[in-house]
């Protein structure tokens, strides 16, 4: 026989759970639970069960942050995301519930008999009789993301069988060793993280560069700029260096090093006209001997 506790030895019950897997894990995913059903949450919790531990309850202490719970989990926590938005089951639209998402209703036949066209008038939808059931001619957007829905419209989504809104535990913040962040976090790729990064270095490198502060992510830029203003020096005085002697020999005179490339060039040149000429001779096919005996036919 079970034993029943008292209100006040169920809120230590689950203050004494509630502190034990704050201790074992340090993984945690912030949920709502807005018109999920308790079958749907029991089919949620086998799902994830092996690594993970969902945390409900009507208690005041949980409810004064909203119909939200707790998944503590020691696996991947975009792998336990991901789980979770599988539950998620269709749900009609009640009358005063706010949309979630735009509600349109499809043309087409909707098999209700011609009494209905009234109905129809009154939304404003647009049908016509065909053959002896009312279609509706064009798509009409019923109820917009954010308004509440109306008695009109639930009955005549109602009567066409459509079920628009789905429901599930929709993950609202993550918790990971001591860190918060939203759980868009979790959808983030290493080419994502790798870009971001590019983009941080980028900021700071101009930043540094603007205000001539020395940053790590700045100094190839720094001295870049710094040999190329000594060498703007170096070329327009009789300074120099061995990195500029280069530089002002080819200013004095370009033609020095177009003269050196073409004794190269001809070099090349006897070499690849040899091997085109073996390729080719390697191409023709090889001329048939005349002295090469006949087949008989008739053998």
């Amino acid at each position: 026989m079970a034993i029943k506790l008292t209100k006040k030895q169920k809120k230590e019950s689950y203050d004494a759970k509630l502190c034990l897997l704050l201790d074992d894990y340090s993984q945690i995913l912030v949920v709502a639970a807005d018109n999920v059903g308790s079958n749907q949450l029991q089919n949620i919790r086998k799902g994830l069960r092996g690594d993970s531990v969902v945390l409900m309850g009507k208690n005041t202490l949980m409810k004064r942050s909203g119909n939200v719970g707790l998944i503590f989990t020691k696996g991947d926590l975009k792998e336990v995301s991901e789980e979770v938005a599988k539950y998620k089951v269709g749900a009609p639209a009640r009358v005063g519930l706010v949309a979630p998402i735009d509600v349109v209703v499809p043309p087409g036949n909707t098999g209700l008999d011609p009494s209905q066209t009234s109905f129809f008038q009154v939304l404003n939808i647009p049908t016509k009789i065909n053959k002896g059931t009312v279609e509706i001619i064009t798509p009409v957007e019923l109820i917009k993301k954010g308004d509440k829905v109306g008695s009109s419209e639930a009955a005549l989504l109602a009567k066409l069988g459509i079920r628009p809104f789905s429901y599930g535990l929709v993950v609202q913040s993550v918790y990971d060793n001591g860190s918060v962040f939203s759980p868009e976090v979790l959808d983030l790729t290493e080419d994502d993280l790798l870009e971001k990064f590019a983009n941080g270095v980028s900021i700071v490198t101009s930043l540094s560069l603007a205000i001539s502060y020395p940053t790590l992510a700045a100094a190839p830029h720094i001295f870049i700029n710094a040999y190329k203003n000594v060498l703007a020096v170096a070329v327009g005085t009789e300074y120099s260096f061995s990195q500029a002697d280069q530089v002002k020999e080819y200013l004095k005179d370009p033609s020095k090093f177009a003269v050196a490339a073409a004794p190269a060039a001809a070099a090349a040149a006897p070499a690849a006209a040899a091997a085109a000429k073996v390729e080719e001779k390697k191409e023709e096919p090889a001329e048939e001997s005349d002295d090469e005996p006949l087949l008989n036919i008739f053998d």
